[in-house]
């Protein structure tokens, strides 16, 4: 069983930055895959960014390319998505995920509880 724990959410203004963080306890951290996901009032959760257990395999949704990054610490069962320029698109429940294949086809096997970013104009 592995317990994620997301922080980082809140409101900001567009052009603004976050830093979202998610701490996981229970099973083996560094084993998992970890993504960042995202869901927006009446639309359906979507990947934003994943990462594999070594953090040498990222990948990224097309709208999250150039503004966001995804990174790990295995030391401190931490993943973390830094998020510049934010638009009031990006405005969504952001989820922390472990699972499999860090792809946008990842399969999840824990959810986080989910963070809310709202960005205003």
């Amino acid at each position: 069983q592995v317990q994620l724990l997301e922080s980082g959410g809140g409101l900001v203004q567009a052009g603004d930055s976050l830093r979202l963080s998610c701490v996981a306890s229970g099973r083996i951290f560094s084993s998992y895959a970890m993504g960042w996901f995202r869901q927006a009032p009446g639309k359906e959760r979507e990947l934003v960014a994943a990462i594999s257990w070594s953090g040498g395999i990222k990948n990224y949704a097309d709208s999250a390319k150039g503004r966001f990054t995804i990174s790990r610490d295995n030391a401190k069962n931490t993943v973390y998505l830094q998020m510049n320029s934010l638009k009031p698109e990006d405005t969504a429940v952001y989820y922390c995920a472990a699972g499999r294949n860090p792809s946008r086809t990842m399969v999840v096997d824990y959810w986080g509880q989910g963070t809310q970013v709202t960005v205003s104009l």
